[in-house]
């Protein structure tokens, strides 16, 4: 089969102003970017305010693992399969960081012949978003040590600043530095930090925020550093808030692009879920659903942690109300959890099958907390035996789920027909019930406690060091009612990435806290997660040109 890059590049793409004229769209109401990009105008919200809400369904996965699941490729194909079926489907989408583009995860467009395209382009600098927001990000980092340079009148400890730059990239050796070498007009010296955009709290605000006054109002509730009286200064308090806004103002704005089957995809924002919310704008799978019938959109990672925090912190947030979620998996992935390594998943094991499926197993009680209607997929492998089909059928449907196979990869829309199928009856048959798994009043460890017993499994929570004791100080300051952002691993249920299956017994440590003011909530990073990844020994980006054409060749 050709390689992503080489379908993508083949596809017959529509002029974007077709496929907004798919859902009734005005070409005014498009701000272009070329001919198969666009953004979408507030001209465009306005008008939307008042139209009926399609449905919304979730799609999640089980905890990644070399084998692979294939997540925002099933989102793309059940879309493309449910417009097939002559449903007025519309897919709300991340967009990809270059830190995995050119690191080991590679772009984040789908793969095979369920892809949003154009591939390249989205996979690289699409429409500027995530430079926008680099650079306001960079812009009140400067302005601050300027401030503290220029006579520091808001008396701002240099030993306790916490707004840290930020870097669309993998890279290691900016996580910890030492700024303001030099000559004193140089600026002040002090240990600083570089976190990737995809973490930084700006991009969580533009997420989350639901227009430019709200998104100023955000900006201006940043915490940036304390005084030397401990007490927190703001980005209002550095007036840096219009500027902000200023790089931002076309960043707020929705993308739109097309899959390979000129399905609607609006592809906006995009925090990884292991460091940060992990969920497209609350803009973006709002207008979705105003668009179409049925909304797919999808979460980061494994259901413990993108599900999760779509669920406590975007839905809770934005009022949204998802209908039915899908929970990808694959026989092979279940069979490495069962302890199969990866040379030998291709081989027929329905023992490491009946071991591994403990994490669906998990998966699947996590999301019914919540309430909601729960899909499980299996992206089929050729290697997948008949024995193994059936045992994973069986196994799901007899605890109330839903049960599909997906060919999407293989055959696009065509092979996510059974899968849109067992949706719709999902979306007709059974009534959501979503409800957040703890209360606003909760206190803050509390809520820490909550995710890690009944979504991670966790034995108990240990808070190391001062964690416990910043708890207190943030719910002082008035910010107990917000909901918690949990940064761990994405490869185990647990904060220890090699525990694999269903780990029981095991503790969760919390090693730093901090609240996202702007954000709305209060992060907590568990284990050993870096919020500043480091690229592999050999990094995608070795195999990525440019050909004579100007083709990019090596994106996958």
């Amino acid at each position: 089969m050709k390689s992503d890059i080489e379908i993508a590049r083949e596809a017959v793409k529509k002029p974007i102003t077709e496929v907004a004229a798919q859902l009734a769209i005005d070409p005014d109401e498009l701000e272009l970017y070329g001919k198969y990009k666009a953004k979408l105008s507030d001209e465009l919200e306005a008008r939307l305010s008042d139209a009926p809400d399609g449905k919304l369904v979730l799609v999640t996965a089980i905890n990644p693992t070399p084998a692979g699941e294939g997540k925002t490729t099933t989102s793309i194909g059940l879309a493309q399969a449910l417009c097939q079926m002559g449903k007025k489907a519309v897919l709300a989408l991340r967009e990809p960081s270059l830190g995995p583009c050119f690191g080991i995860k590679g772009g984040a467009a789908g793969g095979g012949y369920a892809q949003v395209v154009p591939m390249d382009e989205l996979n690289l600098h699409f429409t500027g978003d995530f430079h926008a927001i680099t650079s306001a990000n960079n812009l009140l980092a400067a302005m601050l040590d300027n401030h503290i340079m220029q006579g520091n009148a808001l008396g701002i400890d240099p030993g306790n600043v916490v707004w840290k730059r930020c870097l669309d990239m993998n890279d290691r050796a900016l996580r910890n530095i030492v700024i303001g070498l030099g000559k004193k007009s140089d600026g002040v010296v002090r240990e600083d930090h570089f976190i990737i955009t995809v973490a930084s709290e700006i991009m969580a605000i533009l997420c989350l925020a639901a227009d430019m006054e709200d998104l100023k109002a955000r900006l201006s509730r940043i915490i940036v550093a304390y005084t030397y009286a401990g007490e927190p200064v703001t980005a209002a308090d550095l007036h840096a808030v219009g500027a902000m806004a200023a790089l931002l103002k076309d960043a707020i704005k929705p993308n739109l692009i097309q899959t390979l089957e000129n399905t609607p995809a609006i592809v906006h924002g995009g925090p990884f879920a292991n460091i940060a919310h992990g969920c497209n704008s609350v803009r973006a799978t709002k207008m979705a659903r105003k668009l179409g019938d049925i909304c797919v959109t999808e979460a980061g990672f494994g259901a413990d942690l993108g599900a999760e925090k779509f669920f406590d912190i975007k839905c809770r947030m934005a009022g949204l109300k998802p209908d039915a979620v899908v929970l990808v998996a694959t026989v092979r992935a279940l069979k490495y959890n069962g302890g199969v390594p990866k040379t030998d998943l291709a081989e027929e094991n329905v023992e490491a099958l009946k071991k591994g499926i403990v994490n669906l197993e998990k998966h699947i009680e996590n999301l019914q907390l919540y309430g909601v209607p729960v899909v499980v997929t299996l992206n089929r492998f050729t290697s997948d035996s008949d024995a193994e089909l059936a045992y994973v059928k069986e196994f799901c449907e007899s605890r109330g789920c839903m049960f599909a196979l997906s060919e999407v990869w293989a055959k696009g829309g065509e092979g996510g027909l059974a899968l849109a199928e067992k949706v719709l009856e999902t979306l007709e048959t059974k009534e959501s019930h979503f409800a957040p798994i703890y209360p606003d009043e909760m206190s803050l460890a509390d809520k820490i406690r909550t995710v890690a017993d009944k979504i991670y499994g966790a034995s108990e929570v240990i808070f190391e060091g001062n964690t416990a004791k910043m708890l207190q100080k943030i719910e002082d300051m008035g910010f107990g009612n917000c909901p918690v952002c949990l940064a761990k691993n994405q490869y185990s249920l647990s904060d220890d990435p090699k525990l694999l299956g269903r780990p029981e017994g095991v503790p969760l440590h919390v090693r730093e806290v901090y609240v996202s003011a702007g954000a709305g909530f209060v992060v907590a990073i568990t284990g050993t997660i870096m919020t500043m990844p480091g690229l592999p020994k050999v990094p995608a980006a070795n195999a990525i040109d440019v050909n004579e054409e100007g083709q990019i060749t090596g994106l996958f």
